[in-house]
């Protein structure tokens, strides 16, 4: 069964879904200076309660230099908000009995059955150790496995993926499949389990999806997700009849400002090599949406269910060990304010507000990508904010996230 999306509109006065109409606009007048100053180059937010549009604003360019603004059926890579995408489709097939949470990652991708563990040394002459706990299926949902990026620019063994290739994509001429062996065969910065590190785990549990399944992740998403959901404008590439609809990519300068990157912006406009479950996908506000909504209905919209209730809310909760939160377990991770969130099953967790300092909700659901993007999911509040944006690094304006929920609380006044 599969449904067909509406056009994307406001759908509920914001007195009737329990928000001040002057204190939603404080929202656009705050990030709307982000634009007017050159931070970003333009920006759509969509605000949602209980399942209807409550807010839908637009500011600046979707390409500056062409002159034009951003509008409701924008397309934006959302990177890493694939994550919570591969994650569902995992689950998908948990709830099938295809794996354990606690499985080896080498019963799916035999390359990980030897994994080694970095102790000393240099990326040139690393000093490594067998590692004494196996890689497990949850260690990928919730980057505990010991794997890096190498765009952190952080540790050896981040320099040791970036000299096989591995900083903002991946090798020219490999698969999914090839990049499990390579990731593979470089040190683990700790043992699986011990700490929280960003990572291609995601990509990895992608990987295990594809062989669980029989089938390749972008199709498996679509056939299994996108098309069940009416998510019509997402997927791993932007086809020449909605280019003109697909943001432009800036990268910022020295000063914070948004340049355009032609050259690494085009790598969405063509089929990828590697369908990579980190952070992939290109979407709409309008297909997020649909996808956060089916979150907050416990696995199911508009009669098309995914997941279980059940499932969603272990998903939901903090699986890091013994309740930790990324503040004390997780390496840093650029500027982002990590006190008071946990990590769940693909996304993060507030599990305690007071020590976050930003107004959130307890069991809050979010992440964002490395072009700025972000989203967040407030049971409690059966709210859903999302904000697209197309500035990489993320890192850049570390505020931003923090400043979104601030001023999103402080305009529900029910």
């Amino acid at each position: 069964m599969s449904v067909a999306a509406a056009p994307l509109n406001v759908e509920v006065e914001a007195r009737a879904a329990g928000f001040d109409e002057a204190r939603l606009e404080r929202i656009d007048r705050h990030f709307g200076r982000y634009v007017e100053d050159g931070r970003l180059p333009g920006w759509l937010l969509l605000i949602s309660r209980g399942g209807k549009v409550v807010r839908l604003s637009t500011h600046g360019h979707r390409d500056v230099e062409a002159g034009l603004a951003v509008e409701a059926d924008t397309l934006f890579r959302i990177y890493s908000m694939t994550k919570p995408i591969t994650a569902v489709a995992a689950m998908m097939l948990y709830e099938k009995g295809a794996f354990d949470l606690r499985d080896p990652v080498s019963r799916f991708i035999p390359a990980f059955d030897s994994v080694r563990v970095f102790r000393d040394g240099t990326a040139l002459r690393p000093v490594t150790v067998a590692a004494t706990e196996p890689i497990r299926i949850w260690h990928l949902f919730t980057h505990t496995a010991g794997l890096t990026y190498g765009f952190l620019h952080r540790h050896v063994v981040d320099e040791m993926y970036r000299a096989a290739g591995f900083e903002w994509g991946f090798p020219e001429g490999m698969d999914l499949a090839a990049c499990c062996e390579r990731w593979a065969s470089l040190p683990l910065l700790f043992e699986p389990g011990t700490e929280w590190n960003y990572s291609v785990a995601s990509d990895v549990l992608g990987r295990v999806v594809e062989v669980v399944s029989g089938r390749s992740l972008d199709a498996f998403f679509a056939e299994r997700i996108f098309t069940p959901l009416g998510m019509s404008d997402t997927g791993f590439f932007v086809d020449p009849a909605n280019a003109s609809r697909l943001a432009a990519l800036y990268l910022a300068d020295r000063a914070g400002k948004a340049v355009r990157n032609d050259a690494f912006g085009a790598a969405a406009l063509r089929p990828p090599l590697v369908h990579g479950g980190g952070g992939g996908l290109v979407s709409s506000a309008g297909d997020y949406h649909r996808f956060t909504r089916m979150l907050l209905g416990g696995g199911a919209l508009d009669g098309v269910r995914l997941l279980s209730p059940r499932t969603v809310r272990y998903m939901s909760q903090n699986h890091l060990p013994e309740g930790a939160d990324l503040g004390t377990f997780g390496r840093p991770f650029g500027e982002a304010p990590l006190a008071g969130l946990g990590y769940g099953l693909g996304v993060a967790v507030v599990r305690d507000p007071l020590r976050s300092k930003v107004v959130s909700s307890m069991g809050e659901l979010s992440w964002g990508g490395a072009a700025s993007t972000a989203f967040f999911v407030d049971p409690s509040e059966e709210l859903i904010v999302l904000f697209f944006t197309q500035l990489l690094p993320s890192t850049t304006h570390p505020m931003l996230r923090p400043q979104l929920r601030q001023l999103v609380y402080q305009a529900l006044v029910d």
